[in-house]
């Protein structure tokens, strides 16, 4: 998948669970990530991550930490 793609995939997770009631976000993007994202997937956000993260949404930076 492209950067861009992933980003934008990522942050939508985001967006919808930060809507959600509650205090555990994170937590909620961080399921999802790893319920519906394949292993290749997470291991591209992680590598995203570890070089800077550029544009993703803190929620999505803070639960590819719990992956």
């Amino acid at each position: 998948m492209s950067p861009e793609k992933m980003v934008r995939s990522a942050n939508q997770i985001a967006t919808f669970f930060r809507t959600q009631p509650g205090v555990d976000q994170v937590d909620k993007v961080a399921s999802h990530l790893r319920d519906f994202w394949d292993p290749r997937m997470r291991q591209q956000l992680t590598e995203y991550v570890n070089s800077g993260g550029e544009s993703l949404d803190d929620l999505v930076l803070q639960a590819s930490k719990r992956l």
